[in-house]
Formats: C-alpha cells, sequence, structure tokens
C-alpha cells in the first residue's frame, strides 16, 4: 500500500501530471493522497481566503485512474471557495469512485471514515485537519472538516520583564482530541488496520516539529492506530517510530503545481509569475523560512523533495513500513528516484538531518534497494 502528500494538479493534460508513478500506483493494493484543491467551477472567494487553490473537477478522475483509492479532502483550503465548491468537490470525488476521509456535510458526516476490504483485510482511513481558518471545520450542522485544533500558549521566558520574547506550546483542543480517540478506538474493533491522516504541522520551517503534533500522534497510536500520514507543510518533515508504528510528520508535496497555477485570480488574469514575494498577504508566510530567499522557483528548493509511505501487510497486521524517495521536477510531474540518482541520498541525507534537529531517532533509515526501511 501507498500514500503520498499534498496534490493540487493544473494542466490541460490532468494524466500527465502522473504519468511517471501511475504503474506504481496500479501495482499496488491500496493507494491514499491528500487533496489540496477544491474541485470546482464555482469559485468565488471565501472571506477567510488567503490564497485560493483551486483546479477543475477532472482531477478526481485523474487520481482514480493513476491508481488512487481513498483521498482525504480535510485541508485548509476546503472551504476557500465557499460551501457550493466545497460540496461540489465532494461530490466530484466521490463520482470517480474514490473513497473520502476528513470532511463532509456536517460533523457526524467528516467523521465518518471508509473501511475498505483489501484481499481480506479491512482497512480503516480517519482524517483529521488542524490547519483550519475560521469556519472551515464541521459543526452538527455545518459542512467543513474533521479537526484536529491546535491551542497555542505564549509563555514569557521571564514574566518579571515586559516586552521580552516568549516559549510557543501548543496542546490539542480537548474536545477534537476526545473525538479522534473515540472514533480511533471504534475503527480497531471493525477494522483490522487504522490508518490516521492528519493535515498539520508548520509549513516550509525545515524540519520543526509543533508540541501538538506530538501529542496527537501519541495519543492516537495509543488508541489503537497503526499509522500516521501527515501533509500540509510543503517539506519533508521527520518520521518518528513510537511504539513500533511509524508516524510520518510531513510526506511533502506531491502532485503540486507551481504557485501561480494554484491561484485562480493570476489563471484569469493570464498571469505566469508568482506572487507570494510581494503579496502583503504571504509576506508573514514567506519570512518562516530564508530558503525563500535563495530558491530559483515559486516553493522553497526543499519543497521539491518528497517522497511515496508504503507499507506492507501480511496475516492482517502492518509488518514492513518503508519510503521511496521521490522528486518534483519543474514540469511538476513527480517521479520515484532510484538508488544510483545523486538525488536518492539527497533526500534520505535530508530526512537523518532533520530528523536529528528534532531530537529523534535518525538511525531508522535504513537504505535496501531503492527504499528506506523504517520499520
Amino acid at each position: 500500500m501507498y500514500a503520498v502528500g499534498d496534490c493540487a494538479p493544473y494542466r490541460d493534460d490532468l494524466s500527465s501530471s502522473f504519468r511517471h508513478v501511475e504503474g506504481l500506483f496500479n501495482s499496488g493494493d491500496l493507494c491514499f493522497a491528500q487533496l489540496e484543491s477544491v474541485l470546482s467551477s464555482n469559485l468565488e472567494l471565501s472571506s477567510c481566503t488567503r490564497m485560493g487553490c483551486s483546479s477543475v473537477p477532472g482531477v478526481a478522475r485523474a487520481m482514480k485512474d493513476a491508481g488512487f483509492d481513498v483521498v482525504s479532502f480535510s485541508s485548509n483550503h476546503a472551504l476557500d471557495y465557499g460551501r457550493t465548491a466545497f460540496r461540489d468537490t465532494l461530490r466530484h470525488i466521490r463520482e470517480a469512485g474514490l473513497y473520502l476521509t476528513g470532511a463532509g456535510e456536517n460533523e457526524a458526516e467528516a467523521r465518518r471514515y471508509p473501511i475498505i476490504d483489501v484481499k481480506g483485510t479491512r482497512v480503516a482511513f480517519l482524517g483529521y485537519c488542524s490547519i483550519l481558518p475560521q469556519g472551515f471545520w464541521a459543526e452538527e450542522n455545518r459542512p467543513g472538516c474533521n479537526p484536529a485544533r491546535g491551542i497555542t500558549a505564549y509563555v514569557p521566558v521571564e514574566h518579571d520583564q515586559p516586552g521580552t520574547p516568549c516559549r510557543v506550546f501548543t496542546f490539542p483542543h480537548p474536545d477534537d482530541l476526545k473525538h479522534m480517540t473515540e472514533d480511533i478506538r471504534e475503527a480497531r474493533e471493525k477494522a483490522d488496520i487504522v490508518i490516521v491522516s492528519i493535515h498539520w504541522g508548520v509549513h516550509f520551517k525545515e524540519g520543526v516539529i509543533a508540541d501538538y503534533q506530538r501529542y496527537y500522534g501519541h495519543f492516537a497510536i495509543d488508541a489503537g492506530a497503526d499509522l500516521i500520514l501527515g501533509h500540509h507543510a510543503h517539506i519533508l518533515k521527520p518520521v518518528e517510530i513510537y511504539k513500533g508504528k511509524a508516524i510520518f510528520y510531513s510526506l511533502g508535496n506531491f502532485a503540486m503545481e507551481e504557485v501561480h497555477n494554484m491561484l485562480q485570480d493570476q489563471r484569469q488574469k493570464g498571469q505566469t509569475g508568482q506572487e507570494m514575494y510581494s503579496s502583503k498577504s504571504h509576506l508573514e508566510m514567506t519570512a518562516i523560512s530564508d530558503a525563500f530567499k535563495t530558491t530559483t522557483r515559486c516553493f522553497p528548493m526543499d519543497s521539491y523533495m518528497t517522497m511515496v509511505a508504503k507499507w506492507e501487510i501480511e496475516d492482517k497486521k502492518i509488518t514492513k513500513v518503508s519510503y521511496l524517495p521521490a522528486y518534483l521536477p519543474e514540469d511538476c510531474a513527480p517521479y520515484v528516484v532510484k538508488s544510483g540518482d545523486p538525488m536518492f541520498g539527497r533526500i534520505n541525507d535530508y530526512m537523518i538531518k532533520i530528523t536529528k534537529d528534532q531530537g529523534m531517532d535518525a538511525g531508522i533509515y535504513r537504505v535496501c534497494g531503492d527504499e528506506v526501511v523504517l520499520t
């Protein structure tokens, strides 16, 4: 089984986004992806949107043809264009024959998750989102994402010295954590394998993992999850092995167009240059990482290193977890990197470095042929 991070293709030939990987994914027994973009022709920006991310309905069918089976639409962009476009996207995902997780017409539907029979093994896919503009999470009578919100506390380092720096602590939202652990325990009773997908983390900041992520990841595994698939950060983040289970803190970008192809207002104006460095609404984001100052493309250069998570199941248990290093070239059609390619070593060295920087065990990355085995 395979999983990838954020996907937001937008081009005339949508299938070309996956041309290097469709053979791999179609040969697998199950394949998961995070859908980053709204799929609708009803596009009117909502008031909370900072950078609208949209594409066309055909993306869902292209993903199905490329071998994907399960899609999470639990994204900080899910309601960029309002409720009509959100509902359109859910419909297009389902009509393409994809299983949907992490989003719905109301809270009950957003918490609902598919259980898929794969050669006699029942696999549950639960989806959550921590990166939520106001009103983007589902409530009893409101559509949206299944929330796993974080609470931030700013504590002065020297409490008696006004104006001095603060330490930042983050924690899971108590209600969301309660719902998550309840749902995982329920899925544990119904399924053989429980996979949890979470849109979370500090975007673009090399290696950094927020406290709330570790709490959610550990509590999820304690409740019965077998594997955590993280995304949103637009760069790779460490993999942690907790109680023998893998937590991918960020799978990175996958079939992600350059920024100017994701911005609907720029497409309408026929612009080809990206806007992230000059737009007032994005200056805070680009200030997060110095890598924005040296990039030769729209995103920082480490945003183009990515991976395909892979796991194997025997006797209804995960017996092996690994990843396949991958790269997103200038045509934004990702490909899996072979071990003889210098990029393979570059990606693995990057993973080792950021894992050490976070005080985690970097000895888990063991190269075996064209993959990196974790457990």
